[in-house]
């Protein structure tokens, strides 16, 4: 397994600030707003291996399990009085319907005593009341509005959708790892799931959302977080 271990770098619990706010991003892929005492995760992608067991695409069906107790470790640590989940949180939207009883009652665990929100994403539009919490396209706190999909415009924002990684060479090694993408307006968080991929920051896909001198990519360890530059990033 690789190690980060990068010279110069290391993995703090620094905030990221956006438009004004602090956030501080849980390598875990999670991002912390402690003045809204809010936790956010973006993709979850719940069910992604029972999606594609059933194409006959044979994976271990163990993604939702794995996911939820990560989820579950995060809100241990900072006990958010309120959680927000950026869209695809479950890889199909029929597939909320479904969850093997025990993951039901783990996510009903997890929603006790806060408030949860849904935002609803490409892969998951139409959501159950079932699941619990509140169903949402989008979500305004601080003045920052939460939703799946960036948008292009110049209002702040956290979004998801992209699952953006980082690429880059240190010491002789190349790291590619999920990261929190953001030019301080805009904030792109990593997929959560376990079963989830990542597009390269560097891809054109981002080139129209951020302000490319003020990108940052902040990368993902196994404990910490690190700060990069947009000039340190290496593209596939």
């Amino acid at each position: 397994m690789l190690r980060l271990r990068f010279e110069g770098l290391t993995g703090r619990r620094q905030p990221i600030e956006l438009a004004g706010h602090a956030l501080l991003p849980v390598a875990a892929g999670a991002l912390y707003w402690e003045a809204e005492d809010t936790l956010l995760v973006a993709d979850l992608h719940l069910e992604k291996g029972a999606a594609f067991a059933a194409r006959g695409m044979m994976l271990p069906p163990y993604d939702t399990r794995s996911t939820l107790s990560r989820l579950a470790a995060c809100i241990e640590v900072f006990t958010p009085r309120r959680v927000v989940a950026l869209g695809d949180s479950f890889h199909r939207s029929e597939l909320a319907g479904r969850l093997h009883a025990e993951d039901r009652d783990e996510l009903a665990a997890l929603q006790q005593g806060r408030e949860w929100y849904w935002i609803l994403g490409n892969h998951d539009p139409d959501l159950p009341e079932s699941i619990g919490g509140f169903i949402c396209r989008s979500l305004t706190i601080g003045g920052v509005t939460l939703r799946h999909e960036p948008s292009f415009g110049g209002s702040a924002e956290i979004a998801g959708h992209l699952h953006p990684v980082a690429r880059i060479a240190r010491k002789g090694e190349v790291f590619r790892r999920k990261c929190f993408a953001t030019d301080g307006q805009r904030l792109v968080m990593p997929a959560f799931g376990a079963y989830t991929g990542g597009l390269n920051v560097l891809n054109e896909a981002f080139s129209s959302l951020f302000q490319w001198q003020r990108l940052e990519a902040w990368l993902t360890g196994r404990t910490g977080v690190y700060p990069l530059q947009a000039s340190m990033l290496l593209p596939d």
